[in-house]
């Protein structure tokens, strides 16, 4: 039997590096094997490409040149890691996947659909998150929240506008997958947001 493969998504500053440590014990609790990871990332091959996209010098860096490379990221890490772990019946929780390169390429750099839904095919095909948790809150908040943090990376630096437009493509994603997105209110404080998402992983999970 396949593993769950969950995902968390969202924009800057919304809580995702805490949730996801909260999520990963709340499913340790309730005796998955869980194989945590991130994108892009999640292995050396991987990890290496990230550090490209991520490099705050790398001002030449093209949209469509960021997006390849998140994808060639992504087919090292499904391959070496996710579906393999998957077919074990492990349960995968990922810091981003495709939903991000549509939201941030997509919507953010204003790159084709028909571009990021032809790689998405070929890289992944029908394999799909069984539930993407996507923590939702105003960009001005989030820039609120990580402007306490120090050096920006490449694509926090951005400005409020992308943002904006990585928000708008991620609800509208959700709208157009509802039984699989829980959109979850990223701006109330820690407590509240997680009970929002375990309620999301027990409605999931019992089904």
């Amino acid at each position: 039997m396949r593993g769950w493969f969950i995902t968390l998504e969202g924009g800057e500053g919304a809580g995702k590096s805490t949730m996801l440590e909260r999520t990963h014990r709340w499913l340790l609790q309730q005796g998955h094997t869980v194989i945590k990871t991130r994108e892009p990332g999640g292995t050396e091959t991987a990890e290496r490409i990230r550090a490209i996209v991520l490099d705050r010098d790398n001002t030449n860096l093209c949209p469509m040149t960021e997006l390849l490379l998140v994808f060639a990221a992504r087919a090292q890490h499904l391959d070496e890691l996710i579906r393999p772990a998957l077919r074990r019946g492990a349960t995968v929780l990922c810091d981003r996947f495709t939903d991000a390169s549509w939201a941030y390429q997509g919507g953010g750099r204003g790159l084709p659909a028909e571009i990021i839904a032809a790689l998405e095919k070929a890289v992944h095909g029908d394999l799909q998150p069984d539930l993407t948790l996507l923590l939702d809150l105003p960009v001005s908040l989030g820039m609120e929240r990580i402007a306490s943090r120090g050096m920006s990376d490449r694509i926090e630096s951005e400005a409020v506008e992308f943002f904006e437009r990585v928000r708008k493509s991620y609800l509208a994603r959700a709208a157009g997958s509802p039984k699989r997105f829980a959109i979850v209110d990223a701006s109330v404080d820690e407590e509240a947001v997680w009970r929002q998402i375990e309620r999301a992983l027990r409605e999931k999970l019992t089904r």
